[in-house]
């Protein structure tokens, strides 16, 4: 997907509808519409294949060229009781002809597979949306699993809404009935039936999709020309039915990229991509020592893919081995990552100490998801901030990092690889669940434009004692980084003593020295506080009183929220943290400029703590942690609230 210069359009609060010719592809009865926006949510039971339609209508839409952003939704069972709440799974895509920033608040079409999918999803759907139903689940046993006494199709509770019954479940048997499949098997293909009916109502592209289920069912292709056939046959059921006398077109948004070529890319996997840029730009072996927790999985599944590129996947047998590992492999001149969440991080945490003693590069991957303890494996949270600047025997700073967006998880991945291997430290980058499962335009960038990252090895002894002998001093360091030599063991005459025990300055030999810990200690921090980070910028055009300040995937919500608010005639500044530790050094001037500053979060306000604590502003939280990203509308409301007060 390529595209022109971009603009900074404002993300639409409705769709634009216009009438225009009918395309090439229906029958010239059939009205078009074109709308600028369009958000659509799949439901249906954790096994109707939601997540897999979803995204396969999301990758037919970012090939045609619309901005985009997604939201898959799904619970933690790895099977929950089929028609119940706990086990909907849904899906949602915004996608427009503009520059957007989020899944969108509200979906303008649901499509529910059964009778839970309907009622969990239902309240979020706005009076007047679409919602395609499929009748043949509206079953009494059905019903009454979620608590309807009477069907919403019949009993006028849906009366608000345009409402299209679909049995969609006969409409697939009859259109697979010479495919010699058993009813259950046939059964598993409505999901493409749903998705080729939605393709038509939106014309998306086909060809990639039924590329796709080729591919993907290769070696069973009765099954893959099935699941072809049954998305064909829901594109001509919406083509011929009276019941859909309207298609809708969203133009490519040929104004919301800088020209280039582009991909969709989720958080995660635009995280391992980084990683592996990284370790080439380095060029360094990249190592990962892993153990599989929701939603750092993906991370560990994709780097196992690219051996070419000097990759080396170990999946441990629990959190503590993986990092242990990581740890050695960076002892042995790897660029080394472990990764993990936040019940992860608690078991890592020493070992992330004894990086810290040891002085070696290391990222330590945490995608946070709700907590505490188990918590909520699938859902998103921003809880794991203190965790990571303190969550340590002793004084051990380590740097955080934070990517804003699924797209600046690749460049965000590259910035943590640039400060671990510079100074020498374990750095914490800290996505979550919202941007490692959610995905957006990326634009593939040239291989020039990525930063050299490579570093240099001790290859001599590097200090001469009194007597003139030359020795290799471990901890002698680099007067503008603070760093020491990186002495990959075997390297003749760099021997050198390692371990958690405290070292001598200069020497590495164990010591117990009051005045000698001290000065580690205050020489460690000092290392850590002279990371150089960019300058938070500040976006502020009319010279507001407030600011809103955010950090990590609250970039979209809040930034969606300050356009409405200026759209609507208010001032509000807006600045967004990437670095957290250490903080951009402009970053106490700014928010001394400012009346008023808030924060939201998606904890119970922890930047905020810190903020409050370092610069002695006081800043306003506004937190949630209900799982779920915060929704512009509801934020911009509470923005505004501060601004009049």
């Amino acid at each position: 997907m390529t595209s022109q210069v971009s603009s900074e359009a404002g993300e639409a609060l409705v769709g634009e509808q216009r009438s225009a010719p009918a395309s090439p592809h229906h029958g010239t009865e059939k009205e078009v519409r074109r709308l600028d926006r369009v958000i659509i949510r799949f439901a249906g039971d954790s096994g109707d294949g939601m997540q897999l339609t979803g995204d396969r209508f999301t990758s037919e839409t970012a090939s045609f060229g619309n901005d985009l952003s997604t939201l898959p939704n799904f619970p933690a069972e790895i099977r929950a009781p089929a028609g119940t709440l706990p086990g909907v799974s849904s899906f949602q895509l915004h996608f427009a002809d503009h520059d957007i920033l989020t899944p969108g608040d509200a979906p303008n079409v649901l499509v529910a597979m059964n009778p839970a999918a309907l009622k969990a999803n239902i309240g979020d759907v706005p009076r007047g949306g679409e919602i395609i139903v499929n009748t043949d689940e509206f079953a009494k046993r059905a019903m009454a699993k979620v608590g309807y006494a009477t069907s919403p199709l019949e009993d006028g509770s849906l009366d608000g809404y345009r409402v299209h019954p679909v049995p969609l479940t006969t409409l697939t048997l009859e259109a697979l009935k010479d495919f010699g499949l058993s009813r259950k098997e046939a059964e598993r293909s409505k999901n493409m039936f749903a998705l080729g009916l939605l393709s038509w109502m939106y014309h998306r592209p086909t060809e990639g999709t039924e590329t796709f289920l080729r591919q993907k069912f290769a070696k069973k292709p009765e099954i893959a020309e099935a699941n072809v056939a049954a998305f064909r046959a829901g594109w001509n059921f919406g083509e011929t039915t009276e019941d859909f006398a309207v298609s809708y077109e969203v133009a490519p948004a040929t104004r919301a990229f800088p020209t280039g070529t582009y991909r969709n890319i989720s958080g995660n996997l635009a995280l391992s991509y980084g990683l592996i840029a990284a370790g080439r730009q380095a060029d360094l072996p990249l190592y990962l020592g892993s153990y599989p927790i929701t939603p750092a999985s993906d991370i560990l599944h994709e780097l196992s893919k690219h051996k070419n590129f000097g990759v080396r996947t170990f999946q441990a047998e629990d959190e503590i081995a993986g990092i242990g590992a990581a740890l050695g492999a960076a002892f042995g001149g790897s660029l080394a990552v472990t990764t993990t969440s936040g019940p992860g991080v608690a078991l890592k945490s020493e070992t992330i100490g004894l990086a810290v003693s040891l002085e070696l590069p290391l990222l330590v991957v945490d995608i946070q998801r709700g907590g505490p303890s188990t918590g909520l494996p699938t859902k998103t949270e921003q809880a794991d901030l203190l965790q990571a600047m303190y969550g340590r025997n002793g004084e051990a700073p380590v740097p955080v990092v934070a990517p804003k967006t699924p797209a600046d998880c690749f460049d965000a991945a590259l910035d943590a690889a640039r400060i671990a291997l510079t100074y020498r430290t374990p750095v914490f980058l800290l996505s979550d669940g919202y941007l490692a499962n959610g995905s957006e335009p990326w634009r593939i960038p040239d291989v020039e434009e990525l930063p050299d990252l490579r570093t240099q090895f001790a290859t001599t002894p590097n200090h001469t004692l009194s007597d003139g002998t030359e020795v290799f001093w471990p901890y002698k360091r680099d007067p503008e980084t603070l760093a020491r030599p990186w002495a990959v063991p075997g390297t003749p005459g760099l021997e050198h003593r390692i371990g958690g025990i405290e070292k001598q300055d200069g020497t590495g030999n164990i010591s117990y020295d009051p005045a000698n810990h001290e000065f580690m200690v205050r020489t460690r921090q000092a290392k850590i506080d002279g990371i150089e980070v960019p300058d938070v910028e500040v976006d502020d055009p009319d010279g507001a009183r407030t600011l809103v300040l955010g950090w990590g995937s609250t970039y979209g919500p809040i930034t969606a929220a300050v356009r409405r608010i200026r759209r609507e005639g208010g001032h509000i500044a807006q600045a967004h943290l990437r670095h957290l530790n250490p903080f951009p050094k402009n970053l106490g001037e700014v928010l001394k400029r400012y009346e008023k500053v808030v924060i939201p979060e998606m904890n119970l306000g922890q930047l905020a703590t810190l903020v409050r604590a370092k610069y002695l502003v006081d800043a306003r939280s506004h937190t949630q942690v209900n799982g779920m990203p915060f929704k512009a509308e509801q934020l911009a409301a509470a923005l505004k609230e501060v601004i009049d007060a």
